[in-house]
């Protein structure tokens, strides 16, 4: 009777911890529906329209973006018979993490970053599927994974082609691409996206954001302002930016498919959002189609699924209207909770060393463009700035535009044009620990008629903090 005794209250306690087990999980569940409620009734923002006179193209800097920021754009789209085309800029052929985790060993070849990026480029099909789309809907540039940005910056005329950093390459590797053996060059991309968006005629472009943290987001949407503006007089499409990669948004991480997608608080008041919303179904097939990217799935499941809920995000900085006037314009958004947050991918060495940007404004006196940046405090020895300002001009290549990049440190300033060193007189800098302002005579810019500018803080080649690219229009 003892033995038998105790095997019945070992039992019981079992069945009592399953039930608790049970219990907790039921609550946890109920939680998160009751926030998800929430989440629902706060929820506003103007949406996104499709028409069926639209023809909807969407640039994507990766395969895995397209779902990410359009998965229900792609398939309203498709549903409702609107022309619809999908332009990868890369075959992401460089994110080594993720391929170690689904090749079990590092890529050390060219040879096998190459078919990485096969591997990639095939996920993306499986994915248009997934969404109910065919091959014919999608194009494929073959520009360097994590090199796009470089190539912005200083890869432009006369200067040598951009040399991906696994593939080696210098020219678009892919036999599939929309023109094998294209430079890793501004002007080849540039070409590329201007014959694609000539071709389409889109009435509304989706487009990586100005603001996004991965260089080949911001990149993307850099080049494509400046093919728009080349097509000024033939086509004047609709602007819809997404974004992905921001600090610790979107929050909170993991598979949500009752909750909203909300912006950063960071943007309040800067940016006007749009959304789309989705049906359940379109979660379920964004959801399906974005587990056809495998090798991203394997390596970043719970970021990912952070995009699969009831809508996309749409929006961007509006253009500033520059005119002679005595005041300054704001180009930094103001937050506590921005400011206050370092990137997470930061050492503890890099986060003791963080100097952030407080506020940066722009202001024309005369035939000067006056940039004015004040930090969150003073620049460390070891701690350096730049700025970028390039011109445009609808009469002049944009290749043979100057493209100024304004370096600072505790001990000076040297002024570049691309990777050209140039005479530190021909702008005038005034700087103390907190605060620089720059005055760059229009001339140095070749006399544009728009202008596109950034800045970042960063500890030898680690970025720090970057203040996101914004447009300025001269009257």
């Amino acid at each position: 009777m003892g033995k038998s005794s105790k095997r019945s209250k070992k039992k019981l306690l079992r069945k009592a911890k399953w039930l608790i087990v049970l219990f907790v999980c039921g609550l946890l569940l109920w939680f998160r529906g009751y926030w998800s409620s929430q989440t629902v009734e706060n929820f506003s923002w103007p949406e996104v329209v499709l028409s069926p006179k639209d023809r909807i193209l969407v640039l994507v800097p990766h395969p895995d973006d397209e779902v990410l920021g359009c998965g229900g754009i792609i398939q309203q789209a498709r549903v409702r018979g609107i022309p619809l085309r999908i332009v990868f800029l890369t075959y992401g052929d460089n994110n080594q993490w993720s391929f170690l985790v689904y090749r079990k060993r590092p890529v050390l070849s060219p040879e096998v970053a190459q078919r990485m990026g096969m591997i990639r480029h095939n996920e993306a099909l499986a994915a248009s599927r997934a969404l109910g789309l065919s091959l014919d809907h999608l194009s494929f540039l073959g520009y360097p994974d994590f090199g796009a940005l470089n190539i912005w910056n200083a890869h432009w005329g006369d200067r040598p082609a951009f040399r991906g950093l696994l593939t080696h390459a210098t020219v678009v590797p892919y036999a599939n691409a929309l023109r094998p053996g294209a430079l890793y060059k501004g002007e080849e991309v540039l070409q590329d996206l201007t014959t694609v968006i000539r071709e389409f005629r889109p009435t509304k472009v989706f487009v990586s954001h100005p603001a996004d943290h991965n260089p080949d987001h911001r990149a993307l949407y850099l080049f494509t302002r400046v093919a728009l503006w080349n097509l000024d007089t033939e086509i004047k499409p609709e602007l819809y930016p997404y974004l992905i990669h921001f600090g610790r948004w979107p929050r909170p991480k993991g598979y949500w498919p009752d909750r909203h997608l909300k912006p950063p608080s960071f943007f309040e008041g800067e940016i006007s959002w749009k959304t789309y919303s989705l049906s359940e179904e379109e979660v379920e097939r964004k959801q399906s189609a974005l587990r056809e990217h495998k090798t991203q799935y394997l390596y970043s499941a719970k970021y990912l699924l952070s995009f699969v809920r009831r809508n996309e995000l749409f929006g961007d900085f509006p253009v500033i209207a520059l005119r002679r006037h005595p005041s300054s314009i704001s180009l930094h958004p103001k937050s506590a909770e921005g400011l206050l947050e370092t990137p997470e991918e930061l050492t503890d060495r890099e986060r003791a060393a963080f100097v952030g940007f407080e506020e940066r404004s722009v202001q024309l006196e005369g035939n000067e463009l006056v940039l004015s940046i004040k930090f969150l405090r003073p620049l460390a020895e070891a701690v350096k700035a730049s700025v970028d300002v390039f011109g445009y001009r609808t009469d002049r290549p944009f290749s043979e535009m100057p493209k100024l990049h304004i370096r600072f440190s505790t001990i000076g300033h040297e002024i570049y044009d691309q990777d050209r060193q140039l005479p530190r007189n021909i702008l005038r800098v005034t700087h103390t620990p907190r605060q620089l302002i720059v005055r760059i005579p229009l001339r140095v810019l070749g006399d544009p008629q728009k202008i596109l500018t950034s800045a970042q803080t960063y500890l030898g080649e680690v970025p720090l903090d970057w203040a996101s690219w914004r447009v300025l229009e001269l009257s």
